[in-house]
């Protein structure tokens, strides 16, 4: 019979008998009606290979047998765990391509020179490979938050049967069980220390979760920076195009939008709404169990899954194929004020001030107030203004 059983479960992972499963995620119970639809599956396989008709249940049943030793409270949990950290090794790759082509961008964009904005106002220069490494370094991190944010998962309560206290369970089950999952998973998984606190706790699915939100914070905030760069073209900033993926509007002709970008910042509100309800659902836990895993199981795996198609779409159909206005980007540097900040160690805040107000005023560009009062020579303006000292520390002394 074990044989039999151990199959019917290969057979299931190898992607066999789904269509047996017909129970809905979100569910009372606690998972219950999973389980024990898992149980019954199993059960009727394991009959079918040892040569008998489904539900004979006398000679393989869903409780007794394929339930033996174990309870949903403890088995649900382990399962939502060990497919949560399968989930993340996606997301996790889809990430480290991202920053990688965003640094490819950034080394591609090194020479371009732009203006940095702060409150959307013009601030100092930088490089668009300095925008862009920004974004490449913030992903990195996101990488690393994860990782180490499903090392939480990795602690099962499997063998506490219904509150963590072992009812039904030889003393030795956990430990092998425990092991045996290791095996098969090759996960290095391990046993709570008390299974009685372990089988409502649900803070690892907390935990999880709100890295995950901060992840779609992030890529909304990038989103957000692309399409704000890309604005225009004739009306908006206008310093990077992304590629043209469909046509942008039913009644204006030639009008392309950033629907990439768009995509990505609504997979992110849902992201940061479904942790939310991860989050109410774990503050409903009551005494020994919290029965609205389902629901923390439902929206992690969809803000998992979301987030990982999200991703992989944003870098292959729009970071890869972004290009540079390069000359619109020196237009911008040379016709802001945010210039005369450079200005600062020569001439001095208040002077610096005053060219800054005339320029405005004037509609004349920084080099030339400058040039024109004679507050610098030609050559010294020329090296102060140039773009490795606007964007890079120098020396005061």
């Amino acid at each position: 019979m074990a044989a039999a059983i151990e199959q019917a479960c290969s057979e299931i992972i190898d992607g066999h008998w789904h269509g047996h499963f017909v129970v809905d995620v979100v569910q009372g119970g606690a998972g219950t009606s999973t389980n024990m639809n898992a149980n019954e599956v199993i059960a009727n396989r394991a009959l079918e290979l040892l040569g008998h008709e489904r539900g004979d249940y006398e000679h393989c049943h869903p409780n007794n047998d394929v339930n033996l030793s174990q309870s949903t409270n403890d088995v649900y949990p382990t399962a939502i765990r060990v497919a949560t950290i399968f989930k993340q090794r996606e997301l996790g790759a889809a990430l480290g391509a991202l920053s990688a082509a965003l640094h490819d961008k950034a080394e591609e964009f090194s020479g371009v020179l732009k203006m940095g904005r702060t409150q959307l106002q013009d601030a100092v220069p930088m490089t668009m490979g300095q925008e862009f490494e920004a974004f490449a370094v913030t992903t990195a991190e996101d990488v690393a938050r994860l990782e180490n944010a499903t090392t939480l998962m990795l602690e099962v309560n499997l063998g506490g049967t219904a509150i963590g206290t072992g009812i039904n369970a030889d003393p030795l089950y956990p430990g092998l069980a425990v092991a045996a999952l290791e095996e098969i998973t090759g996960l290095d998984l391990r046993l709570a220390e008390n299974l009685v606190e372990a089988t409502p706790d649900t803070g690892a699915f907390v935990a999880f979760s709100g890295t995950l939100k901060r992840i779609a914070v992030k890529l909304s905030k990038l989103c957000n920076d692309l399409r704000l760069l890309s604005s225009g073209p004739r009306c908006g900033f206008n310093e990077i195009n992304l590629p043209a993926m469909q046509p942008g509007s039913s009644i204006m002709p030639g009008k392309v939008n950033p629907v990439i970008p768009e995509v990505v910042n609504q997979v992110a509100y849902q992201v940061i709404g479904n942790d939310l309800t991860i989050t109410m659902a774990a503050e409903a836990g009551q005494l020994q169990l919290n029965v609205m895993e389902p629901v923390i199981s439902f929206n992690l795996f969809e803000s998992l899954d979301m987030l990982n198609a999200s991703v992989r779409i944003l870098t292959e159909r729009c970071i890869r194929g972004i290009t540079v206005n390069a000359d619109r980007c020196r237009e911008l540097v040379e016709g802001s004020i945010g210039l005369v900040t450079a200005l600062v160690p020569v001439i001095g805040y208040e002077g610096a001030s005053e060219v800054a107000k005339e320029a405005l005023s004037t509609n004349r560009s920084v080099r030339e107030i400058v040039l024109a009062k004679g507050l610098i020579n030609a050559d010294e303006l020329e090296e102060i203004l140039s773009p490795r000292a606007m964007t890079e520390p120098r020396s005061m002394s």
